[in-house]
């Protein structure tokens, strides 16, 4: 769907009657493939914008609470970087133990205090389902930064975009998913999204303990097969999609030790790998991948950071009227 292009040098109104204008993003399941593709050429104008002109006053303005119960550097640093980039402000709430949360107030309660001051807010939350709470409580928009093990929809998004950008398609992709399945909220988002695009197969790896999920395979209707190591279906990979094996998920510290190393990416692996194709990580990582592949044009996890931001632009821009 095509975009207008952005003038930062003329004032902006909001248009209360675009399609985002004021609505939650709480889940992928939220979008069909049109809109998939409005997001992505948004954000695309955005890329454009950065680069021609680093910020403009698209929303100046405007206040974004990044509301944060779990720690975060990529996610919260990358929604402060996206309000800024169009000259809007932030309140940063990255210690939640140290607000009035820690003496007892629920998060309803913080969420309408919250929207007295701001015209959006951004929640990570550790428990699932819990962005949905923030938004029944909330008048304002709401921004799902991932809620326990349930999903993170701007990463998603941003992976979608990030493999739009590196490959040019979403349609006819073998994605391989790697490490833990089970509580990457990531994985279960972009397993969700992709569904919604042509000719996708979804190769699962990951030990027997972290199994993507049931639920979520019963809800993604493409091919989907699950495999115990990596080098039977890398050569037809034309997405590695890495993650990390998340210690804090763990209840049982031995079941992890059991399972940290089971597969580490380097440049011997990777020669049965294609030439054009894309290794991804929604990081940090931890060993899952080796140092030694950044340099590889095909390590492409950096700068999925970087197309993350574009995303979140557009997507902030959406919800308050002004894309």
């Amino acid at each position: 769907m095509p975009t207008q292009s952005i003038n930062p040098h003329l004032p902006f109104g909001e248009n209360k009657t675009a399609p985002w204008y004021g609505q939650d993003i709480l889940s992928v399941k939220q979008f069909s493939r049109a809109d998939l593709e409005y997001v992505f050429g948004v954000a695309h104008e955005m890329r454009g914008m950065v680069e021609r002109v680093g910020t403009f006053d698209l929303l100046k303005g405007k206040i974004l609470a990044n509301l944060f119960y779990e720690p975060s550097t990529r996610t919260s640093s990358s929604f402060t970087a996206a309000m800024e980039r169009l000259g809007g402000s932030v309140i940063p709430i990255n210690e939640v133990k140290y607000s009035s949360v820690s003496k007892g107030e629920s998060l309803a309660d913080t969420v309408r205090t919250l929207e007295c001051y701001a015209d959006v807010i951004v929640l990570r939350h550790p428990e699932t389902g819990s962005a949905a709470i923030a938004a029944r409580a909330a008048r304002k928009p709401v921004i799902n930064a991932g809620d326990g093990v349930g999903e993170h929809p701007t990463q998603a998004l941003l992976d979608a975009f990030t493999i739009m950008e590196e490959l040019g398609r979403l349609d006819n992709l073998t994605v391989t998913m790697l490490g833990d399945l089970k509580y990457g909220r990531t994985v279960h988002s972009l397993a969700r999204l992709l569904s919604k695009f042509s000719g996708v197969r979804l190769n699962y790896v990951s030990p027997e303990i972290l199994r993507m999920p049931g639920e979520v395979m019963e809800e993604v209707g493409v091919p989907q097969t699950e495999y115990a190591t990596l080098e039977k279906v890398l050569p037809e990979t034309d997405i590695l999609y890495v993650t990390r094996v998340q210690k804090e998920r763990f209840e049982n510290i031995e079941d992890y030790e059991k399972v940290k190393g089971a597969y580490v990416i380097d440049p011997a692996i990777m020669k049965t790998a294609k030439t054009e194709m894309a290794v991804m990580h929604p990081l940090p990582r931890v060993g899952e991948i080796s140092p030694d592949f950044d340099d590889d044009p095909r390590a492409a996890y950096f700068r999925q950071m970087e197309y993350g931001l574009y995303v979140r632009m557009a997507l902030l821009a959406m919800v308050l009227g002004k894309a």
